[in-house]
């Protein structure tokens, strides 16, 4: 994504010849690439907590009397194994996805106004509005918390779209799920929601912030650390009682 920015003539800090700039997202604000990695976890934070979430609504509805329902309903295919277990259910999903939009909601509404078309891509630093760019993308309906939801809920989506394909090829290859039992399989547990997230933003956000390529690398990066910042938050969950395994 570019941004032009006016900048007077005679302006000693910066050496151009022109008084439009172009300036590059990642360049803004001279963040390096550990900064922007940072930054693209915090925009994507809603997408990537989908997970949490879903475990909480698969673990604590049903206590109140309402589900487990799994999304594959019971079935098995050709293999004998499940479609996707139990451990995938609607109440996750639908759960999950709602709780990411209602957590973009939060971020949004403590954050205030989006950065006027003049301010520079990322001058926050790490902190950089979510909505930013995104003035004219497809979720961009009615107030800026609307907007907020309906991105919050789409990468909450994704993640779990993503995490349920994992799922799928563990039933495949022979790993079972079923009950409080999970199948141990780390990159499959990993790096579909990641990879799934990532690739969501980057195809069908437009023109938000976070569809901007400069971001891809970082993506990258993240992927690869996924797998332990994955298994420190379930080893987390295990020991203070929100999830049955510890990965």
């Amino acid at each position: 994504m570019k941004r032009v920015c006016q900048f007077e003539q005679g302006d000693d800090s910066k050496t151009a010849q022109s008084d439009n700039i172009i300036l590059e997202f990642p360049l803004v604000g001279e963040m390096n690439f550990f900064g922007i990695c940072v930054l693209t976890l915090w925009l994507y934070l809603p997408g990537f907590l989908a997970n949490t979430f879903a475990m909480l609504w698969g673990k604590w509805l049903p206590k109140t009397g309402y589900g487990p329902w799994p999304i594959d309903g019971g079935r098995t295919l050709s293999d004998g194994n499940r479609i996707l277990g139990d451990g995938k259910t609607w109440n996750g999903l639908i759960g999950g996805s709602l709780t990411s939009g209602l957590l973009c909601v939060l971020i949004v509404a403590l954050m205030g106004d989006i950065p006027s078309q003049n301010a520079a891509v990322g001058e926050n630093g790490i902190f950089t509005h979510p909505l930013q760019g995104a003035e004219t993308a497809w979720f961009s309906v009615g107030g800026d918390l609307l907007t907020a939801f309906i991105l919050g809920t789409f990468l909450g989506f994704f993640c779990l779209v993503g995490d349920s394909t994992g799922s799928f090829v563990k039933r495949r290859r022979g790993l079972k799920r079923e009950g409080e039992i999970s199948s141990k399989a780390p990159l499959l547990d990993t790096l579909p929601f990641a990879i799934m997230v990532f690739l969501a933003g980057q195809l069908f956000l437009g023109t938000s912030i976070l569809a901007d390529a400069e971001l891809r690398l970082p993506m990258l990066a993240l992927i690869a650390f996924t797998p332990i910042l994955h298994r420190s938050f379930n080893l987390l969950g295990y020991k203070i009682g929100w999830k049955d395994v510890p990965y």
